[in-house]
C-alpha cells in the first residue's frame, strides 16, 4: 500500500487538486498498460503453443531485432527515449521467450546480455 506524501501546509488547494487529478490520470494509464500487457501475453502464449506444436525455436532473433528497431522509431516519434523503449522491449521479449520455453516443456537458458 502506498504511503501518501505530506504536502507543505502552504500548498494551495488548487495545486493539491491538480496534483491529485494528474496522479489519477497516471494511475489510469498504469492500469491500461497492465491490461495491454496481459492482452499482449495472451497472443504471445498462442505463438508459443504454435511454435511448440511445430518444433520451432522459442526465440526468433531476426524478429526481435525488427521489433526493437520498430519500437525505437515509434519511441522517437512519441518523444520517448528510444533506449528506454528498447530496454522495456528486451524485458518483455525475455519473458516471452521464457514462456515459450516453458510451453515447449524445456528449461530456459540464461538470457544473453
Amino acid at each position: 500500500m502506498a504511503v501518501n506524501e505530506e504536502l507543505p501546509a502552504d500548498a494551495g488547494q488548487d495545486a493539491i487538486d491538480q496534483l491529485h487529478s494528474i496522479r489519477e490520470s497516471i494511475d489510469n494509464i498504469d492500469a491500461a498498460l497492465i491490461h495491454l500487457l496481459a492482452e499482449r501475453f495472451k497472443f504471445t502464449q498462442q505463438v508459443g503453443r504454435l511454435k511448440a506444436a511445430h518444433g520451432l525455436p522459442p526465440a526468433d532473433p531476426g524478429r526481435e531485432l525488427q521489433q526493437i528497431d520498430r519500437l525505437r522509431n515509434l519511441a522517437l516519434e512519441a518523444h520517448l527515449d528510444p533506449a528506454f523503449a528498447e530496454k522495456f522491449l528486451n524485458f518483455v521479449i525475455a519473458e516471452v521467450i521464457h514462456h515459450h520455453v516453458q510451453i515447449a516443456g524445456g528449461t530456459a537458458a540464461p538470457a544473453a546480455s
